[in-house]
């Protein structure tokens, strides 16, 4: 049975008239009726109706970018490349122009995500591309993959970039993975290579796919050097946003817990700034006192002082990647699935233990 307008109406509350706003643009709506409006809208799946729905089989040139902050280097980069490739090419539009590229900035909501993937489904998007890490929620990992399937049913071309496969809708997407467990293992076998024996990690929010397989590594690394015990990991682990302040409050709640700490990995090269700031407030000598060390190698690592450790990941590359997959202008990897892997990269914020 078709989902009508008046359908959606009734399921927020609001008037037909209102849907049609919301959905049109066209006239201010209070926020709090929008986003009632776009949860229904996307809880009966409402793309298209009456003579709209001549077009179910059309793409339009928009090309949807999904990410969880515009503002982090991490999302910029690979948003950028994307975009680049998506909207530089002459010819590649239905008409014959080019695509129109939109990054859709979800701030880490899981309504937010969803919310944008049925605009872009009822906008008949050309392609969708989303970025980072996934939310380790069952019930959201089985609303997203069952939103991916219905848009490359529709004929839009989906590309995961730099998250993992997503159950349910391997057949319907593209994926470049990145390497955050190999990352994570090859960061701390250096610290541990230098003579580190205790170390403190600054996790991510713990729900998501990125911070659990950086600290899979992490630990792997740990258990090879015959360095197991479950309830010190745990007491050395903090967890919290991928941002400075998070860095910062994170490293002083490890020196409370552990003073004679020697390392500290951050969750990423963002959070890493933080504990360094945290380090010297205390007093503390980097690296001769405490080794600090980062992931993703974002522009400032290599120009902070000192230079930070970190692991690269070629977020430009990879973003670049999805683009020309999104625009069907490179053969996907084989069983549609491709790792993009780490480097290593050892910088002078990183030294045999100095305390």
């Amino acid at each position: 049975m078709t989902t009508t307008l008046a359908d959606v109406a009734a399921r927020a509350r609001v008037s037909p008239a209102t849907v049609s706003r919301v959905l049109n643009g066209n006239y201010p709506v209070a926020a709090s009726t929008r986003e009632r409006v776009l949860r229904a809208v996307n809880d009966l799946d409402y793309v298209l109706n009456g003579p709209a729905s001549s077009l179910a089989a059309a793409t339009s040139d928009l090309v949807g970018i999904l990410v969880n902050d515009i503002a982090d280097p991490f999302f910029g980069i690979m948003a950028g490349a994307a975009q680049s490739e998506i909207g530089g090419q002459e010819g590649t539009g239905r008409g014959g122009g080019e695509k129109l590229a939109v990054v859709c900035n979800t701030g880490g909501s899981p309504e937010r995500e969803l919310t944008y993937l049925t605009l872009l489904q009822r906008q008949r998007a050309a392609a969708v591309v989303l970025t980072g890490g996934a939310i380790e929620d069952p019930a959201h990992t089985a609303a997203v993959s069952a939103k991916l399937v219905r848009l490359a049913d529709a004929g839009t071309r989906v590309v995961l970039c730099g998250r993992p496969p997503l159950p349910g809708s391997e057949s319907a997407t593209t994926t470049l993975t990145f390497d955050n467990r190999g990352g994570g293992q090859r960061l701390t076998e250096h610290l541990l290579s230098l003579g580190h024996r205790r170390i403190g990690y600054v996790a991510g929010p713990v729900e998501r796919t990125t911070t659990r397989h950086r600290l899979e590594g992490h630990r792997a690394a740990l258990a090879d050097a015959g360095l197991v015990d479950d309830m010190d990991q745990d007491r050395l682990t903090v967890h919290g946003p991928y941002d400075r302040g998070a860095g910062y409050d994170a490293t002083l709640e490890l020196l409370r817990r552990e003073p004679s700490l020697t390392a500290i990995v951050a969750a990423n090269d963002t959070v890493a700034l933080g504990a360094c700031a945290a380090l010297r407030e205390q007093g503390l000598r980097i690296p001769g006192d405490v080794s600090v060390a980062g992931f993703d190698d974002l522009p400032f690592s290599v120009d902070v002082v000192p230079a930070l450790t970190t692991v690269r990941l070629p977020l430009h590359e990879a973003g670049a990647w999805a683009g020309r997959l999104a625009m069907g202008r490179e053969e996907a990897p084989a069983d549609g699935i491709a790792m993009v892997p780490s480097e290593l990269i050892a910088r002078s914020s990183t030294a045999a233990p100095g305390r």
